[in-house]
């Protein structure tokens, strides 16, 4: 059953939405804290997103950019706003799609069911899914997940390249030029202590999943994977 997000602040909207979409055997969650929409997103991990523009806090073009750091799943508009700036604006910030209001059901049931295909089902691109693996431990770059055993972390874009990078050069150096140029397209304005604070995080990634000391600094040259966890190293 795909699941389904709905961040409307317009409680009767999102509750009609709710239960028309729950008709066609879909699981359908409605936000209700508009303060943190990404935790809400986290802890649902919906196959597809309906956001409103509208919203108390931030608008829907901001949490648009915060779930694209972390997630490709289909992100559909609905909104009051008619100009076509804000239908640019809304595929701009990440976007796939753009309804208006007041719409007709079937219309949006449509349009979620054509993203659906085309993220997961028949037009999705059938490409095997990509995984790295390194003694027990996996990475799911489409997914921005790192696995070990039983436990499971979801990363951010930039940590998944990072990662990445790790496990591809694996047991060399990755250097600091090679990942400042695979993150940001001109390493050039980029704060030397930005890659730091990135690498902190992976740090803290592995961590959650229970692996310790597995990104190590090599002075002057850029990070190296340790292998510290499996069954030769306990």
């Amino acid at each position: 059953m795909k699941k389904i997000m709905i961040v409307e602040d317009d409680i009767k909207i999102a509750e009609y939405l709710s239960s028309y979409i729950k008709k066609y055997e879909y699981d359908v969650t409605v936000a209700t804290n508009f303060t943190d929409i990404m935790g809400a997103f986290r802890e649902v991990q919906p196959d597809l997103l309906l956001l409103d523009i509208n919203l108390p806090s931030y608008d829907g073009y901001y949490w648009c950019r915060q779930i694209r750091k972390e997630s490709i799943c289909p992100v559909i508009f609905i909104s009051a706003r008619t100009g076509e700036m804000d239908q640019v604006m809304a595929i701009e910030n990440g976007g796939d799609d753009f309804i208006t209001k007041p719409f007709h059901p079937d219309i949006v049931m449509a349009k979620i069911r054509s993203q659906l295909r085309r993220a997961y089902g028949e037009y999705a691109v059938k490409n095997e899914e990509r995984v790295l693996t390194q003694t027990g431990l996996s990475l799911y770059p489409e997914r921005l997940e790192l696995r070990y055993k039983n436990e499971v972390a979801q990363l951010t874009k930039k940590e998944t390249d990072i990662t990445e990078s790790l496990l591809d050069r694996y047991p060399r150096i990755a250097g600091r030029q090679d990942l400042l140029a695979k993150l940001w397209d001109d390493e050039a304005f980029v704060d030397e202590n930005t890659l730091n604070v990135n690498i902190t995080r992976v740090r803290k990634k592995f961590q959650e999943i229970g692996i310790e000391d597995a990104v190590e600094t090599v002075r002057g040259a850029g990070y190296r994977l340790r292998v510290t966890w499996g069954e030769e190293n306990a």
